[in-house]
């Protein structure tokens, strides 16, 4: 599990960033690839890592601003030539249903792949055998969503060594026992497969916000997280200007993260106005209220290890 930054830019595209657009790789869970918002020239970006558009097999939409869905019709479309031919689902507030199908429709862009797409509302979204996730309304001038990504807890591992103490040899039978299956041995003994599975792994947590003030909705959602994405467009000096304009600042950033918890706080969506050395001092102030803090940059990748240990 492997988070991308392809854009971290807020409002329009500056030198250094650009607008919004964060891959999750999920490429040994399930191989595929999950989208968080899909600004201008996302498209271009991926062509910098290793993503490959018909991998992506979900994209969500936190908002229709268009620094976050400018990019999603041209992506849209060229995933096509690409070789991408599985079926598609985008997730987005009310209005990107109408969004995408009237960009394709004008475009005269037709798609080779089935797409399905979700306008959603408040709770659990999608849930299968392994992920569940929760879309919550964030407080931002249109509608605006954050969402929380569960993975479930997998099962533990079937303790070989302690099956082959008791000559227990590989085969049919270790298959059973991982099910859990009572299983009798030829000499009549009986064994319980309950008995020889390890400890369960506890599934990771990511929660990606979109634009937002603060509120408590984001705490909700980045409740014990392994790693919270959380906007900071401004500086802690600039939390009127921030309220305004429905976004937060990097104090509010770190605030959600204390209270929520977390174990790494990513901050993004950063205003052109901070350039070059103005990253250390954004990353300091969200510092003195959480510690354990970075400020992120396009093609930033941040690896979440299933042990808990996370590094970039």
């Amino acid at each position: 599990m492997e988070l991308v930054f392809l854009g971290t830019g807020a409002g329009v595209p500056a030198k250094e960033r650009n607008v919004s657009a964060i891959a999750l790789q999920l490429l040994e869970e399930r191989g595929s690839t999950w989208l968080f918002d899909c600004g201008e020239a996302t498209q271009h970006q991926i062509l910098h890592t290793s993503i490959r558009p018909r991998r992506i097999e979900k994209i969500f939409i936190t908002h229709l601003h268009g620094d976050h869905i400018f990019g999603l019709p041209g992506l849209l479309g060229s995933r096509s030539f690409q070789g991408g031919e599985t079926e598609l689902t985008v997730y987005g507030p009310i209005g990107i249903k109408e969004f995408i199908e009237v960009s394709l429709k004008i475009s005269k862009t037709h798609l080779r792949y089935p797409l399905s797409i979700v306008e959603i509302e408040e709770g659990v979204i999608f849930e299968d055998e392994q992920f569940i996730i929760e879309a919550g309304l964030l407080e931002h001038g249109i509608s605006c969503f954050g969402y929380r990504i569960v993975e479930k807890d997998l099962p533990g591992a079937l303790q070989v060594e302690k099956l082959k103490v008791l000559g227990v040899k590989p085969g049919p039978i270790f298959k059973q026992l991982k099910k859990g299956e009572l299983v009798t041995l030829e000499d009549g003994t009986r064994l319980d497969g309950k008995e020889f599975i390890g400890p369960s792994m506890k599934g990771r947590i990511v929660t990606v916000l979109g634009d937002t003030r603060f509120t408590e909705t984001a705490i909700h959602l980045a409740k014990d997280a392994d790693v919270l994405v959380h906007e900071a467009t401004f500086s802690g000096e600039e939390a009127q200007l921030a309220h305004e304009y429905y976004h937060s600042t990097t104090i509010h950033a770190a605030k959600v993260a204390e209270v929520a918890k977390v174990n790494k706080l990513l901050l993004t969506h950063i205003s052109s106005r901070y350039q070059k050395d103005d990253v250390y001092r954004l990353r300091e102030e969200a510092r003195t209220v959480f510690k354990q803090v970075e400020v992120a940059h396009d093609l930033f990748p941040y690896v979440i290890e299933r042990n808990g240990k996370k590094h970039e």
